[in-house]
């Protein structure tokens, strides 16, 4: 932009010089005639255009000296005459003021041009064909070959006229200027453009004013194509030109824009930039702006009918030529108490271009952002998301940001460490350590009312038609991760977890929980797991492992019920299931576990009194033993086979003193629903709760365990009635078969005693083993 400026201003600055060399030398000769090639001449050796002046030279003598041109039109050198001009324009004009000429010194009152239409163009490479004509002009040095020519034909001699470069007015009216960018396959128009400039002067500030409208094509549009936006942009300031030093500078300036998109008609963007001093000195590459202050004014129908405004200060230091930028004094404003401060410094410009600073976030609500830009995810508690603040030094490059030491609160949880990733979203590292944070808090809202969820079907049904609390997954496609995160304590599906350290990672629509590490009530959990998205719908792995973890916390925290067992957990299996919803995720459930308590009991039933009171109703007596209101075990071990949501289990070992109980059933999880058979069996051991009769000892009492885990745990079990009527009878059976067994024995006995003395010993034997073989 700043070659374009130079160009634009080398352009005006030469046609003026010519205008001038004009006036002295009608004023001289009075021949506009012999004028025109004088011109023509004068523009081809100093700037290489090729000038065509179509329209009349007129003067005027009176109050002031002046000439104007009409119709003038120039060609780059390497253009043919059959294009598009370079630059032209309808009228230029230049006056002198009268009074200096009488003291020989030429003061130019004013310059004028109409009309003028500059076409310029890059090409698909970056070159620009104004680059050609900058290279033939160089500042002072070619104001001072342009006039020589003309002050030299005033007056013979060593000095001529002496030229006073203080123009009381430059006005450029109704200009247009094209700029078609191959490399960037764009096409610009600035129309209407009007530019202002009073007391001009090349070594003393002076007042500049213009405007424009831009409008932006795509390269290929046709002519009755909209344009991609349209800007409405104005500029106010003083300027200091600077051709002597090479320093060039503004002061108080302010430049304001206002642009439409085509796409949102009606919702105007504004953005105005003001700057107390900006200082240029191109010949060094060095550039510095002072209080400069970006006032944004962003509208969108999503942003509501109001404009979303942004306020930007900014202090800027720019040495081209040590290739290093700096931004100081950052200060970003706008609504909703945000306020974001910092520094940037970025170096190696033209090489590898990369930064280094330092952010600073206030305290303040997301929650109003995050719900004017329609990214704010429903989640349980509708507090979350309202005291986030950071700060940390940060570094990147054009395609990458890392906060290297930063410090983030987030509702009242603390972070500190590593934050970085590519700025496409392409990927993701970090290595965080917290004090605490609550998860459940961020998790997408219950969708099923309670009361609807302990209905059978009802809850699974209402998950697979209901999307609303998806997990929002779609940022995961593609990209590449490595994390890890330490925390003091998590909250995370109703568990607290203690020195919580996580290890994740991924690329593609695959990703991994490579490790998790956690204290879990006393004991310990180690998991693993993945996410692949390559599936529809995506599917999830974990592999958990506990060791002595407390069950009644976790009975409690899960089932949000008093727990009916107590003991140390042990446990470890392989899960899967489908979806975007935590509601639906029983649904589809499928793994195994294997797991055994220790050091368990089961609270609120005594199984131990229940049989020992049977067996005494049994034979005839009652139980006078005080018994306590729980049952411990021994053991309790299980292995659970998981199809679609429901849990099955064929190999049930509890043994209680005195008792194994084993059994069989399934648990649907979706409606949280059961079924379980359990089966008694007393065996003879030393610390049996009650002595049995040996021939109990062979008959299983069974339990059978019916209803919801949403029903009180004292109303799941009862004493099966008929399962023991059958297996009494079963035992009947088996002892009359024993009674008939040693009948046959004994008779079998006297009837080969004889037949031994009759045909000798063993022949008996022989016999007897042939017809027990009969009745086995």
């Amino acid at each position: 932009m700043r070659a374009l400026l130079r160009a634009l201003l080398a352009v005006v600055g030469v046609l003026g010089l010519v205008m001038v060399a004009a006036v002295i030398y009608v004023t001289t000769f009075f021949d506009p005639n012999d004028l025109k090639p004088r011109l023509i001449q004068v523009v081809r050796d100093q700037s290489g255009l090729e000038l065509a002046l179509e329209g009349p030279l007129s003067w005027s003598f009176y109050p002031r000296l002046g000439v104007s041109v009409s119709e003038a039109e120039a060609w780059l050198p390497e253009q043919a005459l059959e294009e598009a001009p370079f630059v032209a324009f309808s009228q230029a004009e230049v006056s002198l003021a009268f009074t200096p000429l009488l003291r020989g010194m030429i003061a130019i009152e004013g310059l004028t041009l109409d009309g003028m239409r500059l076409n310029l163009e890059r090409d698909a490479e970056g070159r620009g064909n104004w680059e050609t004509l900058l290279e033939r002009l160089d500042g002072e040095e070619a104001a001072e070959r342009v006039l020589a020519p003309a002050a030299a034909g005033l007056a013979p001699g060593d000095a001529g006229m002496a030229v006073a470069l203080n123009i009381a007015s430059v006005q450029l009216r109704d200009g247009r200027v094209s700029f078609e960018d191959r490399q960037q396959a764009l096409h610009l128009y600035a129309e209407a453009l009007q530019v202002t400039g009073t007391q001009v002067n090349p070594s003393r500030a002076f007042p500049l004013r213009g405007g424009f409208t831009l409008r932006t094509y795509p390269e290929d549009h046709q002519a009755q194509d909209a344009p991609l936006y349209t800007s409405e942009v104005g500029f106010d300031g003083r300027v200091r030109l600077g051709l002597g030093d090479g320093r060039y500078q503004l002061e108080n300036a302010s430049l304001t824009t206002r642009t439409e998109l085509a796409e949102l008609e009606g919702h105007r963007q504004r953005v105005d930039l003001s700057l107390a001093e900006l200082v240029a000195e191109p010949a060094l590459g060095r550039y510095r702006a002072e209080g400069g202050r970006l006032e944004l004014g962003l509208s969108h129908p999503e942003l509501g009918k109001t404009e979303l405004p942004l306020s930007f200060a900014f202090v800027a230091d720019a040495d081209l030529g040590a290739q290093e930028v700096m931004l100081r004094e950052l200060q970003l404003e706008g609504p909703d108490g945000l306020r974001l401060s910092g520094n940037l410094t970025a170096s190696e410009l033209f090489e590898a271009p990369q930064y280094t600073g330092q952010v600073s976030l206030a305290p303040l609500s997301l929650r109003p952002w995050l719900s004017r830009f329609d990214v704010l995810p429903e989640t349980r508690d509708d507090n979350v998301f309202t005291d986030v603040a950071l700060t940390s030094p940060l570094r990147g490059d054009p395609s990458r940001l890392e906060l290297t030491n930063l410090t983030l609160v987030l509702d009242g949880a603390t972070f500190t460490g590593r934050l970085g990733g590519q700025l496409d979203g392409s990927a993701l590292g970090f290595d965080l350590q917290g004090d605490r944070f609550d998860l459940d808090r961020y998790l997408p809202a219950e969708t099923v009312p309670e009361a609807q969820a302990a209905l059978p079907g009802v809850a699974p049904a209402h998950a697979e038609d209901d999307e609303a609390g998806a997990l929002s997954l779609e940022w995961l496609q593609g990209l590449d991760l490595d994390g890890q995160l330490s925390l003091g304590q998590l909250e995370a599906f109703a568990l607290e977890l203690d020195e919580v350290r996580l290890v994740l990672a991924g690329e593609g629509q695959r990703h991994r929980l490579e490790r998790l590490e956690a204290r879990l009530y006393d004991g310990t959990l180690e998991a693993s797991g993945g996410l692949d998205q390559r599936e529809t719908p995506v599917r999830w792995s974990l592999t958990p492992r506990l060791e002595r973890v407390r069950v009644a916390p976790v009975y409690e925290a899960l089932l949000e019920e008093t727990s009916p067992l107590r003991g140390r957990l042990n446990l470890e299996g392989e899960l899967t299931t489908r979806g975007d919803r935590i509601e639906r995720w029983p649904n589809h459930l499928n793994g195994r576990l294997a797991l055994d308590i220790e050091d368990g009991a089961m609270l609120d039933v005594n199984v131990s009194r229940q049989m020992c009171e049977l067996v005494a109703t049994l034979e005839g007596e009652q139980s006078q033993r005080q018994w306590s209101d729980e049952t411990r075990f021994e053991r309790a071990q299980a292995g659970l086979v998981i199809r679609d949501g429901v849990v099955h289990n064929e190999d049930l070992d509890i043994a209680v003193p005195g008792i194994v109980l084993g059994g069989q059933g399934e648990l649907n999880l979706v409606t949280r629903r059961f079924d379980y058979a359990a089966r008694a069996h007393f065996v003879d051991t030393a610390d049996a709760a009650c002595s049995v009769n040996p021939r109990l000892e062979r008959v299983p009492l069974p339990v059978r365990c019916v209803g919801s885990l949403d029903e009180a745990s004292g109303d799941w079990c009862r004493f099966d009635r008929q399962a023991f009527r059958d297996a009494v009878a079963g035992l009947v059976r088996d002892e009359a078969a024993d009674r008939v067994s040693r009948e046959v024995e004994r008779r079998l006995d006297d009837a080969t005693q004889g037949l031994e003395e009759r045909l000798g010993e063993g022949a008996g034997e022989e016999l007897r083993d042939t017809l027990r073989g009969l009745f086995d």
